[in-house]
């Protein structure tokens, strides 16, 4: 029998082109929303799964030249470790979830527009963010909250892929998807 792929949900390029800064939700957008606590010597441990190919979806972005980050309403060490480990260039961890005033604050501080920002969220926390941004994206197991303000609906889930078909889906509208994957693959054929 054979394989059969999902459609890539499809962006209007000249909307592509414009998005200089793409941000992500964690819990329930990079990860399946699950979060397991523990303790470890005394010490509280908050261990989360991430998908590989979400992690080689945002590589492709940063090689293509956009910004990335990471706006999550949870402290994490993992998301720390996360980011760093894939060169997300901001992260901003607040307990609070208050994503509207850090994203305008990052904003003035890049000297971006909010037509310039796509936002990848999931549920309540994301909406302010999400009703401002010029791409607005609703992974798959979002709340109908969510997916009514978003223009594009992912059919993958968070923490299951959902993150690798939105960048897949940007980097194909702006007509560089093959391009960064040449790239990406020919620098790995590299000797040492």
């Amino acid at each position: 029998m054979p394989l059969t792929l999902a459609p890539v949900p499809t962006i209007d390029p000249a909307l592509a082109r414009r998005v200089r800064l793409v941000c992500f939700d964690v819990d329930g957008v990079l990860t399946d929303g699950g979060v397991v606590l523990g303790d470890a010597v005394g010490q509280r441990v908050e261990l989360k799964r991430y998908d590989i190919q979400d992690g080689l979806g945002i590589t492709l972005l940063r090689q293509a030249g956009l910004r990335t980050a990471i706006i999550t309403g949870r402290e994490s060490h993992s998301v720390a470790l996360r980011a760093a480990e894939l060169q997300i260039d901001e992260v901003i961890q607040d307990r609070r979830a208050r994503k509207v005033p850090a994203l305008t604050a990052l904003l003035e501080r890049l000297g971006l527009g909010w037509d310039e920002v796509a936002f990848v969220g999931d549920d309540l926390p994301d909406l302010g963010a999400l009703r401002r941004v010029g791409l607005p994206v609703a992974v798959g197991n979002a709340t109908a909250e969510v997916r009514a303000v978003a223009t594009l609906q992912l059919g993958r889930s968070g923490g299951a892929g959902a993150v690798r078909e939105f960048c897949e889906a940007l980097l194909r509208a702006r007509g560089e998807w093959e391009t960064q994957v040449e790239a990406y693959v020919r620098a790995r054929e590299e000797a040492v």
